[in-house]
């Protein structure tokens, strides 16, 4: 590495950065689900500076920006643990769910009308969330967690009243999970989608359609498409009722409509228009018109624009990418004037865009304004590191991705003897992908001199479904192979310090992260938050939407206990045997504090170097700015004490 003779020289790890702890959360947002009405946007802003507070914001286009309920209210479901789809809106009315008490809420709108919530939902043990308008019968339609019972909650498609008259009415039971309860415009067919264990819903769900009857009541179910094996996303109706939605059956998650018969591939590509649904009321694509679709797309990692249309002559459909600067394109949201969805790129983290109609339909990139931020330029862009997207062979002669990113300091250079630390980051889910636009989160350890490889391993998304599916019965096996053969890989390249190779990850990337430390002698330092160090502890002591999900990714339970024990960190301690730090929320669900307990009191007694670092209030993932800026200050220096970085090599 070349040494800048207007920089000054500095240890790797060490550089003074601008982007501090307090950068991460200053005025941050977390924006997600944007809605489109009329010329009303909603959508939710999770806000670190009030404790992770979930705001509902309206705006109208051409006006100002404001929070539509009370600064007390916090809109959050946490239905699956994860939540998501909190809230509806309409033109009357915004309904939603209340973090305080868990019921759904009616916001009246209308002029003359106050905006004092009213409960359509009494405190049962209920949970709420994805719901679609009933009008002709004043119904909220919404899936819905019954934890009333001392068994596994029951989940069920209901009816809310929204007079608040009746209580809600059970439409569909039986399955194990529902999700997308679509109503049809002429209000007399309902569409949804179902899974059962051990499924996840990136695994094999069915689309499910049914008309009412007289009553207000389901007739028999129609299957449209799904199950076998086959992944459905995002089922939708057009304005003029035909059926919509995204299907993996080609090995890629591709746009399909029902012909009355079968679906048919309208968007065939090797490209992914779906991710993983892990969360409700997740948004890909949105109707313009009955004629056009504005869409997402992901290749290679990287999240573009699309639009469809379809010729009025012969009915077919063609599509186009639209050439925007981003790189990570989500919430979808549109009518007939306008569109809103979130984006990001390499310069600019998560931004809520707005754009109109009839600005769509060439492949230059149609004028996008901005309505909201979540987050100012805080820092000169000359302190940021540049993701490059790259291919690297593994140790078991197949191939992974990743995104790369060198130090990079706009005061700073390393001796010129020396080279830079390598963190390798592990990305949660482990069904899911790392993003290549601007994080904060990345920056703040390139800044000080840390290269950093964000793997996007072998059962990531992004890249169809074998690549997804490679994981399957390989957890803790394939990934471990992929983190290690990208920090390998990197080492060879001349890029980094072989003595001062870092592993980092959250969740299930926080497993991943103790079975590299346990199973390979690769890393010499690693974070886990929240991660799991037991599998069978896991499998014996989480909640219901993923309680089975080892079952694809590890083997049946506890038929395959043992399998469980081979590839848990805590009944392999005696192989670990480099510094862990461990960062956790004791009122985590998803991984109990008892998962890092076990691992931290193992730890101690072998004598390794470890720090545990709780947190009182948070549950699986930090939410207040004080757990995020602790988390990563020591973080940071338990990398410094452990490594030495402040020596010179």
């Amino acid at each position: 590495m070349s040494k800048n003779n207007s920089l000054q020289t500095a240890p790797f790890g060490t550089w003074p950065s601008p982007i501090t702890a307090n950068t991460l959360t200053n005025n941050a947002l977390r924006l997600s689900d944007p809605q489109v009405c009329g010329e009303m946007v909603y959508w939710l802003e999770s806000r670190a500076d009030e404790g992770g507070r979930s705001v509902l914001m309206q705006q109208r286009l051409g006006s100002d920006a404001r929070e539509l309920l009370d600064a007390s209210i916090s809109v959050r479901t946490r239905a699956h643990e994860y939540g998501g789809g909190a809230f509806f809106a309409t033109e009357d009315a915004v309904f939603a769910v209340f973090d305080s008490d868990g019921c759904v809420y009616k916001i009246p709108l209308r002029q003359g009308h106050s905006l004092t919530p009213i409960a359509l939902t009494s405190e049962d043990p209920y949970r709420y969330a994805d719901f679609c308008l009933d009008k002709s019968r004043q119904k909220l339609i919404a899936v819905r967690e019954d934890h009333s019972g001392s068994d596994e909650e029951r989940a069920e498609i209901v009816a809310i009243d929204i007079t608040g008259e009746h209580e809600p009415s059970v439409l569909v039971g039986g399955a194990d999970f529902y999700s997308n309860p679509r109503i049809s415009p002429n209000g007399q067919s309902l569409l949804w989608l179902s899974w059962a264990h051990p499924n996840m819903p990136w695994d094999s769900t069915q689309l499910l359609c049914a008309n009412f009857d007289n009553d207000g009541n389901i007739d028999t179910p129609s299957l449209i498409a799904g199950g076998n094996g086959e992944s459905i996303f995002q089922p939708q109706w057009s304005p003029q009722g035909d059926i919509f939605y995204i299907s993996d059956v080609s090995d890629w998650w591709n746009l399909y409509r029902y012909d009355g018969h079968k679906g048919r591939c309208i968007v065939a590509m090797e490209a992914e228009f779906a991710t993983p649904q892990w969360v409700f009321g997740m948004s890909t694509y949105s109707f313009i018109d009955d004629d056009k679709i504005i869409c997402c797309f992901s290749q290679n990692g990287q999240w573009s624009l699309g639009y469809v249309t379809r010729n009025k002559t012969n009915r077919g459909f063609k599509f186009s990418a639209l050439a925007t600067p981003l790189t990570d394109i989500s919430g979808i949201a549109a009518n007939a004037d306008h569109v809103v969805f979130l984006g990001a790129s390499s310069t600019r983290t998560s931004t809520l865009y707005h754009l109109l109609s009839q600005s769509i339909g060439h492949k230059a990139a149609p004028p996008m304004q901005m309505l909201r931020r979540s987050q100012a330029d805080l820092v000169d862009a000359s302190y940021f590191s540049d993701a490059e997207a790259i291919e690297f062979p593994t140790t078991d002669g197949e191939h992974c991705h990743g995104f790369y990113y060198p130090p990079v300091s706009a005061e700073y250079c390393g001796p010129q003897s020396s080279k830079p630390p390598l963190l390798v980051i592990c990305h949660g889910g482990p069904t899911g992908a790392t993003s290549a636009a601007l994080s904060y989160k990345v920056q703040y350890w390139t800044s000080r001199g840390f290269a950093v490889l964000d793997v996007n391993y072998r059962g990531s998304t992004g890249y169809g479904r074998p690549y997804r599916d490679r994981l399957k019965s390989q957890w803790g096996v394939t990934d471990v192979i992929d983190v290690a053969s990208g920090a390998q890989h990197l080492v060879q390249q001349g890029l980094v310090d072989h003595n001062k190779l870092i592993i980092r990850g959250s969740s299930a990337g926080g497993y991943t992260v103790l079975a590299a430390l346990t199973f390979t002698d690769t890393f010499c330092v690693g974070a886990s938050l929240y991660g799991i160090g037991d599998l069978s502890a896991l499998a014996e002591d989480t909640h219901k939407f993923e309680s089975r999900y080892l079952d694809s990714l590890v083997g049946p339970y506890p038929e395959q206990k043992n399998t469980y024990d081979e590839r848990s960190p805590i009944h392999n301690i005696e192989k670990l045997t480099c510094p862990v730090i461990f960062l956790q929320g004791l009122k985590d669900k998803v991984v109990p504090p008892a998962q890092a307990e076990k691992m931290v009191e193992a730890l101690k007694q072998k004598g390794i170097a470890t720090e545990y670092v709780t947190f009182a209030d948070e549950g699986h993932g930090f939410r207040s700015a004080d757990a995020i800026e602790t988390a990563f200050e020591r973080e940071l220096n338990f990398y410094v004490t452990q490594l030495n970085l402040n020596e010179h090599s």
